[in-house]
């Protein structure tokens, strides 16, 4: 697992930003960290990482996006508020998740053509596309290594968002795991929908 810093100021507070799969900070760069620090952690082919990078915050808020619904509920950190967007801490899963067959199919199929497909299909509105600046081949073995991960199925998120059009982990799925009706009118990827981070908290 990687980690960057979007925002260091010497904060008080902290919000971790665990990110979906294959992605990079191109889908967040534009929204304002205000009074927060911002580390995102992203690129899931492990999970080691050393979280002393994060010590010394008096409130650490998590955004949790996508894959990184799941891949946050497998680290020990005390939040103080915790969000859920699209995702479910069964993310590979006919009923709760992507459908297994689908998401084997994907793994088989994956290609540059189909990486650009994927990106396309995050959105229901109109915009121009972020330039995703990960390497496919990265993408593609992290694709295989969230397939051996089981969340912490006793993980508490406080607040759960998820959008009417998710073409990725069906909206029904994610309405049938966290028993939410949809709360945003917007595909998989809703971030520009929002101008700071505090909006998701």
């Amino acid at each position: 697992m990687k980690y960057k810093w979007l925002n260091r100021q010497d904060n008080q507070k902290l919000i971790i930003f665990f990110n979906g799969w294959g992605m990079d900070e191109s889908v967040v760069k534009h929204l304002n960290p205000q009074d927060y620090d911002v580390i995102m952690f992203y690129d899931y082919n492990s999970l080691n990482i050393d979280l002393s990078i994060i010590n010394g915050y008096a409130e650490k808020y998590l955004i949790a996006w996508s894959m990184g619904v799941m891949c946050a509920s497998l680290f020990e950190i005390d939040y103080h508020k915790s969000t859920a967007i699209n995702g479910t801490l069964k993310p590979i899963d006919n009923t709760f998740g992507i459908p297994e067959k689908i998401y084997s199919l994907t793994i088989k199929g994956f290609n540059l053509k189909s990486s650009e497909q994927f990106i396309q299909n995050m959105f229901l509105e109109k915009i121009t596309l972020p330039e995703i600046k990960r390497e496919f081949e990265n993408q593609k073995t992290e694709l295989i290594a969230l397939k051996s991960y089981n969340s912490n199925l006793n993980f508490h998120y406080d607040r759960i968002i998820i959008s009417d059009s998710d073409k990725i982990i069906p909206t029904k799925n994610q309405i049938a795991f966290w028993g939410v009706e949809p709360n945003l009118h917007s595909g998989h990827c809703p971030f520009f929908l929002f101008k700071s981070w505090s909006e998701l908290l």
